[in-house]
Parts: C-alpha cells; sequence; structure tokens
C-alpha cells in the first residue's frame, strides 16, 4: 500500500508551520498535525513580537541564516498582505566586554554588516528612554526589529493550506515509528503513513524524540507588558521612536524588550532572556505572581525608569533548551533517510522561523540542504550514540 502523504508534519506553530509551506510550494502531499488549534498561545510561537536581528551575538555562524530569514519575511507578507516585520532598529547594551556587545559586534565586523557602536552619553541622546551606566556601550543595529509571531504562523498556514496541504489542528500525537520505507504515525484519533516525517515538537521534544540522544531542558518564561509613565505618554516608546533592545548587566542578566507596537492601551513589551523555571507543557505555571511583576519592574526601573508605569498583563512561554543553547535541524540520525527534526530552539528562534522551514524542506525531500547548518548537528549532544 502506497503511503497517503509524501510528508507528515508533526507541530504546526512557528517551525512546522513554515515547513508545511515550503514543502507543500514544492509539490509534497503534506499532512500537519497539531495538538492545539491554529495560531495557539499554549507553547512558544506567541507574545505579540519577537526580536529580529543580524548582528549576532550567539555566533556569527547564524548571519547567513538570517540574511535568507530577511528575504524571506518580506515574501511572505507579499503573498499573504499579513504585517510580519517592522524594522524599527535595535541596540544590543552592556559593557564592552559583555556577551551581549562583544559577541554582537564580532558577528557584525566578520560580516560587513550595518552598525554603530555608541557610548552611554550618545546612547541617552538619540534614545533618551534609556538610561545605561557611564561603562556599558550599546551596538546600534539599524536593519533590526521586530517580527510578529502570531502573523508568522497564521500566513504560513495559510500559504500551506492553500497549496493544498491538509492541515489538522486538535489532533496530538502519540507516537511515532518507522515503517516500510517510511513513517507511520499515531494520533489520538487515527493513524497516518507516509514517505518522510518533519518533527517540529517545540517544548514536546523529550516526549516525541526520546532517541534523539539530546538532553533538552523546557524553561518557563514569562513576558510582561507595562504602560509607561513618561510625561509625553507613550509617544518616546512608538517604533518611530524607540528600538528594540537586549540589555546585559554587570552579572550578565539580560532582558530584552520592545517599543509600543500596539498602541498606549497595550504598552510596552519586556521580558528577562532566560532565568526561568524548569517545567514540562503539562506541569507548566500559567499563573504570573506577583513578586515575578515586581522583580522586572525593579530591574526595568533602573534600565528605563520611565516604562514600569502601570503595569498591564503578563503571559507565559516555554523556552525548549539545548546544553549549548544552539540549535537541533537535522536528518534523524537513527533515521537518516526518512525523519528530518527541527527543534531545541532555546528561546532565540523565532526570527529564523522562514528559513528553518525552507531548510527542512530541503532535508525531507533531498536530504540535504545548501544552508551552513552544522553548528545544528544533534550529535555534537549526544551522550550515547542514536
Amino acid at each position: 500500500m502506497s503511503p497517503t502523504y509524501d510528508v507528515i508534519v508533526i507541530g504546526l506553530g512557528g517551525m512546522g508551520s513554515a515547513a508545511a509551506h515550503h514543502l507543500s510550494a514544492r509539490g509534497a502531499r503534506v499532512l500537519g498535525l497539531e495538538r492545539f488549534g491554529p495560531v495557539h498561545d499554549r507553547g512558544s510561537s506567541h507574545g505579540g513580537s519577537r526580536i529580529t536581528r543580524q548582528s549576532y551575538f550567539e555566533d556569527p555562524a547564524y548571519v547567513p541564516l538570517l540574511l535568507r530569514a530577511y528575504e524571506l519575511y518580506e515574501e511572505v507578507e507579499r503573498a499573504t498582505g499579513r504585517e510580519i516585520t517592522t524594522l524599527c532598529g535595535g541596540v544590543m547594551i552592556g559593557r564592552p566586554d559583555s556577551r551581549t556587545v562583544s559577541g554582537s559586534l564580532r558577528s557584525a565586523e566578520q560580516w560587513d554588516l550595518a552598525h554603530e557602536v555608541l557610548d552611554a552619553r550618545e546612547l541617552r541622546r538619540r534614545f533618551p528612554t534609556l538610561n545605561p551606566q557611564d561603562d556599558e556601550v550599546a551596538l546600534f543595529e539599524a536593519k533590526a526589529g521586530l517580527v510578529r509571531p502570531e502573523n508568522m504562523v497564521a500566513a504560513h498556514l495559510q500559504l500551506a493550506g492553500r497549496q493544498g496541504a491538509d492541515l489538522h489542528f486538535d489532533e496530538p500525537v502519540v507516537r511515532w515509528e518507522p515503517y516500510r520505507d517510511g513513517v507511520r504515525v499515531h494520533t489520538a484519533v487515527n493513524t497516518y503513513t507516509a514517505g518522510r516525517l518533519v518533527i517540529c515538537p517545540g517544548a514536546w521534544a523529550p516526549r516525541l524524540l526520546t532517541g534523539l540522544g539530546v538532553p533538552f531542558t523546557i524553561e518557563r518564561q514569562v513576558m510582561y507588558w507595562f504602560q509607561p509613565s513618561s510625561p509625553d505618554g507613550v509617544e518616546p516608546f512608538r517604533p518611530e521612536n524607540h528600538p528594540v533592545y537586549i540589555w546585559e548587566d554587570a552579572e550578565g542578566v539580560q532582558v530584552y524588550g520592545f517599543p509600543a507596537i500596539d498602541g498606549p492601551e497595550l504598552g510596552a513589551k519586556v521580558a528577562f532572556f532566560r532565568k526561568g523555571e524548569i517545567t514540562t507543557p503539562e506541569t507548566i505555571d500559567r499563573t504570573v505572581h506577583d513578586h515575578e511583576v515586581a522583580a522586572m519592574a525593579e530591574h526595568m526601573s533602573r534600565c528605563i525608569p520611565e516604562l514600569p508605569g502601570t503595569f498591564l498583563k503578563a503571559a507565559t512561554c516555554m523556552y525548549s533548551n539545548t546544553p549549548d543553547e544552539h540549535f537541533v535541524i537535522s536528518r534523524h540520525p537513527a533515521h537518516p533517510e526518512s525523519v528530518t527534526v527541527a527543534c531545541g530552539f532555546s528561546g532565540h528562534g523565532f526570527k529564523f522561523v522562514p528559513v528553518v522551514g525552507e531548510i527542512v524542506a530541503d532535508l525531507a525531500l533531498t536530504g540535504t540542504t545548501a544552508h551552513p547548518i552544522g553548528l545544528f548537528d544533534p550529535r555534537r549532544l549526544a551522550a550515547t550514540p542514536a
């Protein structure tokens, strides 16, 4: 019996929705399976905004993928009419030897990316809401900004559906297994076969990829929205006046934040980068507690004194971390002919969504990709051979 589908995609969040789009655009018969509804808020691909940047402090090896992602942002916007990006500029702030600043500068110089290095005085002059210490500096990147996660996921699902992909929501996967020359996937309601399988599990990676040999940890994160107390209201915090930022203090604690992108009633978003609690998708505490709000407000009062004026709301999400905080994008080492995985995005993956979808389609359909993904081989992390 021939498989029903060419490719099954498990997970239709950021990466899975992009994979479904790119696979179906190449003519593959695609089944997408998602445990929740479309564009949900139970995983990682939500919260209204995610930072995008090219001067990448994590590693210069990411930069070529970011350059391609920026091209694909525009393609998706043209194809769907949805707003995906706002390039309002961004500042990476800290002491000169901090990872945030020195790593960003390393990538910018290695890839000849347009940037400026601002001392504390110039940073305050250009962006009066920011209050850096005298020994802090910033790398400013005009091409940095934000992407809207819900719009991105919705756009990729729209394109996948338009191209003939069969998308099933509220249908959680129970297990998958090799089957004949392909794979078989069991859900709560049915069983499907395909020649290839793509697994984009987000926080469900520890359950669905037990044989990968990667020690994933799932981390609870909290996003906060505050209404600034500026005498000029929200005006200084609008995207035309205010950059996105990642700010590392002397102890290495990083916060990141955004301009007020949706008007004064929704405020400006800020969060700690990491510093979360280990959890699971089943046990995550979705309640944001008063002491958490107080800690966020106290930290931001030193950086942007007018920001924590009035607390508006908060929401939780999950990071799916690898030990070295680099991604996993690869053919499955134990099933290289039939299974492709994209996971472990460690809190900094969403800006890569469209190019990861392209890479996954390459790997699933041809077994290789022209994109540089050597950094993301899961075998670098395996405690034992897969």
